[in-house]
């Protein structure tokens, strides 16, 4: 995204636009915001400023009219003749694909909140979207309520996929949406992840829902609206583009309480995501690698800067987003030794001892050092342990376990 921070000040003109009349007609506000979907490129903070401030509707007829503020004409100059809303509606829902609008019930209001405070900043890339095509069974409020982003390399490594479908399967299960962009490589792998574990998963695209891109995961695309949505800012039809992917970042980031980058490069597109959930107040954890791999590196950087938190598993991943007080990880239970429970004299006794050869105490105390008396005392407590044994002729070492406390 355009990383600019110059301040969006209010459109020039408003006064001079006539004023928005209320309208509560669903349908009339759905066809205008299809027109200003297409009317500009996303995400256009001129044009979703002015519509903020007189509605969509009104926005809508004012720039078909050209009246609307010289900022909001400059934006949609190149489109805003083109008037496809009622065809872009019918060519979605061919494909089982509807318009969401802010309007509608089951559009997130704090997802996106995180977009429209960091446009107050002036970040110019992080406009709130004017509406979304959506293609699945899911409703977009429900899938974002816990949700998590999973990004990283096309090019992955078999680690890379291993990682990132076992993080969706497990999120999955833990009843979390599982957020990427159904790219090859590490997004593939998630949504898989989160599918086989019959979960909700949401991909957004940098093109039209009507586009099955890449095409290799046009099956996967129906997996996936099939568990949850397909979503984009592009109407149908729209083609793919590298500034378009960029773009749709914010809205993988803003959509989920935190991003997890499985594999990077130094320059990525997922470390641009990374770098737009940051900007956006949302966490950044990142899986490490193999020191020896290319796709690690930009993890490794990531982890290295404090700009990620290291996580390695999905129980990691929710106590970082996840609920105060539900998401806990459970703490690392430690492999304890026989020995452990052992004080210094008492282990410098144990470690004397021999699993083949008996010895004597006095032969103990010179082999460890600890003095007569004490080894006199320590070796019946070690037969108690389980971790020695006597003969007639002195005491050896027993590998058993501890039995005492």
């Amino acid at each position: 995204p355009n990383n600019s921070t110059e301040p969006i000040s209010p459109p020039p003109s408003i006064d001079r636009a006539r004023p928005a009349s209320p309208v509560t007609d669903l349908d009339a506000l759905r066809l205008a915001r299809a027109y200003l979907l297409r009317a500009a490129e996303p995400p256009a903070p001129a044009l979703t400023a002015f519509i903020a401030h007189v509605g969509a509707v009104t926005a809508a007829q004012l720039i078909r009219e050209g009246t609307a503020p010289p900022a909001v004409l400059e934006a949609t100059n190149a489109r805003r003749g083109i008037d496809l809303a009622e065809q872009d509606l019918a060519a979605a829902a061919k494909v089982g694909a509807r318009l969401l609008i802010p309007e509608d019930d089951e559009w997130p209001t704090w997802p996106f909140t995180a977009l429209d405070l960091a446009s107050a900043r002036g970040v110019r890339w992080a406009g709130h979207p004017i509406a979304l095509w959506a293609r699945g069974t899911g409703r977009l409020s429900d899938l974002t309520d816990r949700a998590v982003a999973i990004v990283g390399a096309r090019a992955a490594t078999g680690y890379g996929d291993h990682i990132a479908a076992e993080l969706g399967y497990d999120l999955a299960l833990a009843d979390c949406t599982v957020v990427s962009g159904a790219a090859y490589g590490v997004d593939g792998a998630a949504h898989r992840g989160a599918i086989n574990a019959d979960g909700a998963t949401m991909a957004v695209l940098g093109c039209g829902v009507d586009q099955p891109y890449p095409a290799g995961h046009s099956g996967l695309l129906d997996q996936i609206a099939q568990h949850g949505l397909v979503l984009s800012e592009y109407p149908p039809g729209t083609p793919p583009a590298r500034h378009r992917f960029l773009i749709r970042n914010r809205l993988i980031a803003a959509s989920s309480a935190g991003t997890v980058v499985v594999e990077a490069g130094r320059r990525s597109g997922s470390r641009n995501t990374a770098a737009t959930a940051q900007a956006l107040g949302r966490i950044v954890m990142a899986v490490p690698g193999p020191v020896t791999s290319a796709m690690s590196v930009g993890c490794h950087e990531m982890l290295r800067t404090g700009e990620a938190y290291l996580v390695s598993s999905a129980a990691d991943v929710l106590e970082a987003v996840g609920r105060i007080g539900t998401d806990l990880a459970e703490p690392v239970q430690e492999e304890r030794r026989p020995t452990d429970q052992l004080d210094e004299q008492q282990l410098q006794v144990h470690d004397a001892l021999d699993f083949r050869a008996v010895l004597t105490p006095e032969q103990v105390a010179v082999e460890s050092g600890v003095p007569l008396d004490r080894v006199r005392a320590v070796l019946p407590l070690l037969e108690l342990c389980g971790l020695a044994e006597r003969d007639d002729t002195g005491w050896r070492r027993l590998s058993g376990k501890a039995r005492c406390g």
